[in-house]
């Protein structure tokens, strides 16, 4: 009865919305999206879920900067916690409780673990090497050296896991690797010889450096072998399963000093200590290290994070007193600008 005014519906109906691409939700997701939890309008893109707009690539650069914080103050926190605990007591229940913290983040989330029959032995072994081996070094370690060089000496993780990513064919090594490599190694050596304590190999700091270095080797195979494990199986499960079975073993390991610990005797702030370690520079640090290896691989995930010495040198000057020497600073120089050359190497294969 009107075909003026039905013409004009009809040609509204029929144009197309400006600026949406059907099936583009997942790049262009909808300003209404999870960031308010309401449905776009009709005609709209469809919402995204929570898990879509984690994994956005945007997040990446947030999730290194928090993993570089979090275990950049964690040098100050386990040095201060070591004065009341023995050092593998300590880091038993802080795994624990991370533990306990990752059940709850698996069981929030919905997810499950389900690994394959054929990737049970590499999981079991990563979570030995990667949780109960690394953090028993590491632990030991700090607990005989400074806590600006455990930071300086961990930096070193690029050059060990660029080589194992290599041997794997992960990656691919260029002269940039290899000059930062040596750049980094070299950096190494000299905060070894500048602690503090004296220099040459009767130094005090001597066994805890090298301690620490060998839970940096540790902690570049963990990396490098949960890479394509973490692609497979998401960061949350994997993550889970690995530090359960790591934990386990560190129990098993440190029963005779758990039982000999007086646990009466822990001041308040240390039990601080422990639940900011466990539930922070642990579970949520090991959850957004695992979406970092997925997103960008493990050589950028460990190169992008070597602020870290940078931050525990600062808190360790300023809460434990620990001034870094010459020598120290050269090397940290040395150590942080090798990681960053190893990280120019093409993206992984």
């Amino acid at each position: 009865m009107f075909p003026r005014r039905e013409g004009a519906r009809l040609r509204l109906d029929i144009a197309p919305p400006p600026r949406h691409i059907p099936g583009d939700a997942k790049r262009h997701p909808h300003p209404s999206d999870s960031s308010t939890g309401l449905s776009p309008p009709a005609g709209g893109t469809p919402p995204v879920s929570a898990s879509e707009f984690f994994s956005s690539r945007a997040r990446t650069p947030a999730a290194l900067a928090a993993i570089t914080l979090i275990w950049g103050a964690n040098f100050s926190v386990v040095k201060f916690a070591l004065s009341d605990c023995a050092p593998l007591a300590f880091t038993t229940v802080r795994f624990v409780l991370a533990s306990a913290a990752m059940w709850g983040v698996l069981a929030g989330t919905g997810e499950s673990v389900r690994i394959e029959r054929r990737h049970w032995v590499p999981v079991i072994g990563l979570a030995l090497v990667g949780t109960t081996g690394n953090q028993s070094l590491f632990i030991s370690g700090i607990d005989r050296t400074l806590a600006g060089n455990a930071s300086l000496i961990l930096a070193t993780g690029p050059v060990f896991t660029t080589l194992l990513a290599a041997a794997f064919r992960q990656e691919r090594i260029t002269w940039r690797a290899v000059a930062g490599g040596g750049l980094s190694v070299a950096g190494a050596g000299l905060v070894i010889l500048g602690g503090a304590r004296g220099v040459g190999l009767s130094a005090g700091t001597l066994s805890g450096d090298l301690l620490v270095l060998a839970a940096a080797i540790g902690w570049a195979i963990y990396t490098v072998g949960a890479a394509p494990l973490v692609r497979r199986y998401g960061a949350i499960p994997l993550t889970a399963t690995t530090m359960w079975i790591g934990t386990a073993g560190l129990l098993v390991v440190s029963a005779p000093v758990i039982r000999a610990q007086a646990w009466t005797a822990v001041r308040p702030a240390t039990w601080l200590a422990v639940f900011y370690s466990g539930a922070f520079s642990i579970a949520m640090a090991y959850l957004l290290w695992a979406y970092c290896l997925r997103q960008i691989g493990s050589t950028r995930t460990v190169v992008y994070t070597n602020a870290t010495p940078l931050v525990a040198l600062a808190l360790a000057w300023a809460t434990l007193g620990e001034v870094p020497s010459v020598l120290q600073v050269v090397g940290a120089v040395g150590i942080v600008a090798g990681s960053f050359l190893v990280g120019l190497h093409p993206r992984s294969n």
